[in-house]
């Protein structure tokens, strides 16, 4: 049995009981039902998913996979494949914007390099986990071979069974990979069934004559290449890119060790779905974030099932909106911990209304 297999076995409904303590816990806190809105069900998730209804969100972790994708050959970006290497180096040094907002957020940033096209071996502060430097270009045959899916997919998986084992309370999923739109844009429309025009956006400032030839170029590999939308790992080897498999093997490992992983923007949202394909239980296990603003991304939350906490209009990528999302949640968790109850204060609890 492959540690995919393994994985999705151990995957089970959340926990109930730990739920109904938690929905129990916020109706006795003195304050007005409900009012925290969605941050309110976000813990009673949590709770389910550790299986416990104490939260403890204090250790946190963002984890970055790093990936170029060939398609970058079609001219499908503003910038050259180089930049994804550059980046990944800056990853190592806090030197990116999700490094500053994880400082603030007292999260851990991990960039783990799953397959920049660069050699990075030498690079100190990166988990070396390179399958192959960078996919094919998908426009001429297959991203990938499909063992290189499920080597992606299971190295999501490890790091995910690595963050849980070092005590990570809260992990977030980001990405680093220079043509990333128009693969998680490819593998969205594979699996939703929906034209390439509806899914596909200007990632990182394409212009409307750039727009084109992105759209152009997904809508010629889909036709050629037919990936199975009832075989994600067709659609990933096909279509998508190491980054997102990575991705979704987090979100699988998280279910599978009941450690909570928030869902960043479009391309983390893709992954997610990939995810859910795998494994239907694990939508349930979903924390999302934020709603990007690239064409699919409420798309992709209506998909999954979510409502995104935060509208900031926000596409950056890295892991950005999860990380933005977590202190929300800290200070939720901080309501739900430390304020009295109605009967601690002696006054009359609230009524949920009819």
């Amino acid at each position: 049995m492959t540690l995919l297999e393994e994985t999705i076995k151990k995957i089970k409904p959340l926990n109930q009981e730990a739920m109904e303590q938690a929905k129990k816990r916020w109706s006795s806190i003195a304050k007005p039902l409900d009012s925290l809105g969605l941050l309110e069900p976000a813990l009673v998730r949590i709770a389910g998913i550790t299986g416990s209804p104490k939260i403890d969100l204090e250790k946190k972790q963002v984890l970055v996979y790093c990936a170029d994708n060939g398609v970058v050959e079609e001219g499908v970006t503003q910038t050259s494949q180089d930049v994804t290497a550059v980046v990944t180096k800056n990853l190592t040094i806090g030197a990116t914007s999700v490094c500053q907002m994880a400082k603030v957020a007292g999260a851990q940033v991990v960039p783990v390099d799953v397959g920049v096209a660069q050699d990075l071996s030498q690079v100190q502060g990166l988990v070396h986990k390179n399958i192959c430097h960078g996919t094919k270009n998908f426009a001429k045959g297959p991203a990938m071979s499909r063992e290189e899916a499920m080597k992606a997919l299971e190295i999501g998986i490890e790091m995910a069974y690595a963050a849980k084992k070092q005590g990570v309370g809260l992990a977030a999923t980001g990405e680093m990979g220079i043509g990333n739109t128009t693969t998680s844009s490819a593998v969205a429309a594979a699996l939703l069934g929906q034209p390439a025009t509806m899914v596909t956006g200007r990632g990182a400032g394409l212009d409307t004559a750039g727009l084109r030839r992105k759209v152009a170029v997904i809508e010629t590999a889909l036709a050629a290449l037919k990936p199975n939308p009832q075989d994600p790992i067709d659609v990933l080897s096909k279509v998508g890119g190491l980054d997102i498999a990575a991705m979704a093997g987090t979100f699988l490992g998280g279910a599978a060790a009941g450690l909570p992983v928030l869902i960043d923007g479009f391309i983390s949202a893709v992954a997610a779905l990939v995810a859910v394909k795998l494994c239907p239980t694990v939508q349930n296990y979903l924390l999302a974030s934020h709603v990007s603003k690239e064409p699919a991304g409420q798309m992709m939350m209506e998909a999954l099932g979510l409502q995104p906490v935060i509208h900031g209009q926000m596409c950056l990528g890295e892991g950005t909106g999860a990380v933005a999302m977590m202190p929300l949640l800290e200070m939720a968790a901080a309501v739900y911990t430390n304020m009295s109850t109605f009967s601690q204060i002696e006054i009359e609890e609230y009524k949920p209304l009819q």
